[in-house]
């Protein structure tokens, strides 16, 4: 069975062309709803899910009518998938109960893991950035202090003299009684 969904963002705004869309794609049955793509909680969505069952299929006017992100549509795909429920859009032409909708599909779910793989480096390398610019005040901090060698700075610092010199070239201003 094709069980269709269709969703506007505002009051203002009226779904007839989803509605018209869904029924001639041959829906028996059309849930609507008017609620903002940020809100999480869809009424008419989650009464669809509930309706639905093995080997139906969820037919959408387009892939942002069923969710907000590229996350939350695989995530809402892959729960459909393990029930046994089929997705389609009519727009971008997907449907997941065809061998190429799945591959199309995976591809999507690919480009994500993707997208967040390059997140976590980004965000790992701006830590990686702050604590290094953190460990370089607090070298400059101990260079300052005139009881300090600049050896015994690297050593707290855990780095060789000369990549202290090297990301603190003023400390070779700096002999504290030390061979340079």
């Amino acid at each position: 069975m094709l069980v269709g969904y269709a969703r506007v963002s505002t009051q203002d705004q009226s779904p007839v062309l989803q509605r018209d869309a869904l029924a001639a794609a041959g829906c028996d049955k059309i849930f609507e709803e008017k609620a903002s793509g940020a809100q999480r909680d869809r009424p008419q969505l989650m009464a669809a899910l509930d309706y639905m069952r093995k080997d139906d299929t969820l037919v959408v006017w387009k892939l942002d009518r069923l969710a907000r992100s590229l996350k939350q549509l695989i995530e809402r795909v892959e729960m459909l998938e393990e029930r046994g429920i089929g997705m389609k859009s009519l727009t971008e032409a997907i449907d997941t109960t065809t061998s190429g909708g799945k591959l199309v599909f995976h591809i999507f779910g690919a480009l994500a893991e993707f997208e967040r793989g390059i997140i976590r480096e980004r965000t790992s390398a701006g830590l990686s950035a702050a604590l290094a610019a953190a460990d370089l005040a607090q070298a400059k901090a101990l260079l300052a202090d005139p009881d300090i060698t600049v050896k015994q700075v690297a050593a707290r610092m855990g780095v060789s003299v000369s990549t202290l010199y090297k990301h603190l070239p003023a400390a070779r201003s700096i002999t504290k009684g030390e061979p340079q």
